[in-house]
């Protein structure tokens, strides 16, 4: 496992909306990003937000600074660092770390723009419409949890045929895990696969979790993607490795980090994305008039290596499906 290093947020000048921010000379615009994840975990994403931030002309420390409010999985604190942001004027608000930043955001105010990354930015209400968002919000749609079949049906194929329980990881104050789980126990009813799920939403629970499944015979893991668990990857991938426990994660990340295999959305396309429609508000377009931008890029990522520690052979034409093989 790698160590991550803390990423620190550039505190700056106050600013409000951007035509006023480039009229002051020496006035840099200011973007809150407020998260429910956590510096620790997001140094990818966040160099793949500023390159989104930098192709639109905008810099930091050059002509933008960055405030960081990082939730760190407690999506309960999120609606306070969105009215915080909101009296500091920020010049725009991007809501990282799924739905509940978004929604904390857009209950906070009704001018400020906001850029979110959202599972399902209709069915939570943060648009209408993905082709005009109407309203003060536009973003990335982000395909994540809508893939809890897909990633199922991969595990599935990996261990057929096993008439022990896959283990299911779900954090019940997460709405988008919760449609997630539904669409697996469908999946799983469709091809006859049986499944524990243990909810975890605290670090209590989460421990709380591990000790059951080390009583439970389970074939392999998955993950339903939740911020909080991201927070907790190191804590989730270690506890795999100790038990020998196959496991499905929903970002590459995980695999990077020494988990098995991921099936989901580039998480770094997501956030250039976001930092690209950052850029563009700050250069003076409108929420509004930006429609938005659906995540398609997908990636099935396995650790060889970890397969090897958990002395596991996947089949050459289970490997010819991944985009990338880490060894």
């Amino acid at each position: 496992m790698r160590r991550r290093e803390l990423i620190k947020g550039i505190a700056g000048s106050v600013a409000a909306w951007p035509v006023a921010v480039r009229a002051q000379q020496g006035t840099l615009a200011v973007i809150g990003l407020m998260s429910s994840r956590s510096p620790e975990d997001s140094q990818t994403v966040l160099g793949a937000f500023r390159k989104g931030l930098s192709e639109g002309g905008q810099v930091e420390g050059k002509n933008v600074v960055i405030e960081f409010r990082w939730a760190r999985g407690d999506f309960g604190r999120l609606p306070a660092f969105a009215t915080e942001l909101v009296s500091k004027r920020v010049a725009v608000i991007v809501a990282a770390g799924g739905d509940v930043s978004g929604l904390a955001a857009k209950a906070a105010t009704s001018t400020i723009p906001i850029v979110f990354a959202s599972a399902d930015p209709i069915k939570s209400g943060l648009v209408a419409s993905l082709n005009r968002p109407v309203e003060n919000a536009t973003g990335v749609y982000i395909l994540a949890n809508a893939l809890e079949s897909k990633r199922l049906g991969l595990l599935h194929e990996l261990f057929f045929p096993s008439a022990t329980p896959f283990g299911v990881l779900l954090d019940p104050k997460f709405p988008p895990a919760n449609l997630g789980a539904s669409e697996l126990r469908a999946a799983a009813g469709t091809i006859g696969q049986p499944l524990t799920f243990l909810n975890a939403s605290t670090d209590a629970e989460l421990d709380a979790t591990f000790a059951a499944l080390t009583q439970q015979h389970v074939t392999a893991m998955l993950l339903i993607g939740s911020p909080f668990f991201d927070t907790r990857r190191d804590k989730i991938i270690t506890f795999a490795a100790h038990q020998k426990l196959p496991t499905m994660y929903h970002f590459r990340e995980y695999v990077v980090d020494g988990g098995l295999m991921s099936y989901g959305p580039s998480l770094g396309e997501t956030y250039r994305e976001v930092g690209i429609y950052a850029a563009r508000i700050l250069n003076g377009a409108m929420p509004a008039d930006l429609p938005v931008v659906e995540s398609t890029k997908l990636e099935l990522v396995i650790n060889l290596k970890t397969a090897k520690t958990l002395g596991l052979t996947i089949p050459a034409s289970f490997l010819s499906l991944a985009d990338d093989l880490i060894d």
